[in-house]
């Protein structure tokens, strides 16, 4: 199942909707402790408030996925853990049934995401980690990177602005000491290349698209880190 993929079985059961065998209140509604089996193969097992799932409880899905945390009149709300069906998981905050406020979700790749999420989706500070170590760090807004960030790779650190994913303007490299050299710093930007239009194209196939387009790092000045200095128009020449 994806990160994504809405959750089946996240509403309160009502009388005769499958088997119950547990507390009930003077209404005869399930009410404290109790285990069911739902006319579509899910079970659930703990507690109960006026009829719905509310405070702990563990709910299997015939599919192979699981979810044990907390419930708050029949969905899940609060601290919980969600096993999917593929293998892919994510601990932690719930509210109205969904990925919202602190936790970690590993995908089946190895991947990892942990921090800030609303309705569902990455929101707010995080960091991405990548089954090879690499690590973003940074603001997420409704899924995608935004604003400034960090990455870390193989030694190297990334540090710039991000938008829609993608680093963007200026930004500055971070190059590790070796046993030869210091550490160093290399400043510069990422610019859009914009594809060639061919004479010959067809006026209705000459539109460029956004996914045409590529960014490139142009380089300004390399030197130690934290060293700084505006661009000299000698050097601006040399590398453009």
């Amino acid at each position: 199942m994806s990160d994504d993929e809405s959750d089946a079985g996240s509403q309160g059961e009502g009388a005769g909707l499958g088997s119950y065998d547990g507390e009930r209140n003077e209404q005869k509604e399930r009410h404290g402790k109790g285990k069911a089996i739902l006319p579509n193969g899910d079970t659930y097992e703990g507690e109960y408030r006026n009829g719905k799932r509310s405070g702990q409880g563990l709910y299997r899905f015939k599919s192979g996925g699981k979810y044990q945390g907390e419930y708050l009149d029949g969905v899940k709300h609060g601290q919980g853990l969600f096993v999917y069906p593929d293998g892919s998981q994510y601990e932690g905050q719930w509210a109205k049934d969904q990925r919202t406020g602190e936790g970690t979700y590993t995908y089946v790749t190895g991947d990892a995401y942990k921090g800030l999420w609303e309705k569902n989706v990455k929101h707010g500070q995080g960091t991405y980690t990548y089954k090879d170590g690499t690590k973003s760090i940074g603001i997420w807004v409704h899924g995608r990177r935004q604003g400034s960030g960090e990455i870390f790779y193989n030694g190297f650190t990334y540090r710039g602005m991000f938008h829609a994913n993608e680093p963007t303007g200026d930004g500055t490299f971070v190059f590790p000491s070796t046993d030869s050299s210091e550490p160093m710093e290399q400043t510069g930007e990422h610019i859009v290349v914009m594809p060639p239009v061919r004479d010959d194209d067809e006026v209705e196939n000459a539109d460029i698209r956004l996914e045409d387009t590529q960014r490139r790092w142009r380089p300004i000045e390399v030197g130690p880190p934290g060293y700084k200095s505006e661009e000299s128009p000698a050097s601006a020449a040399t590398l453009s």
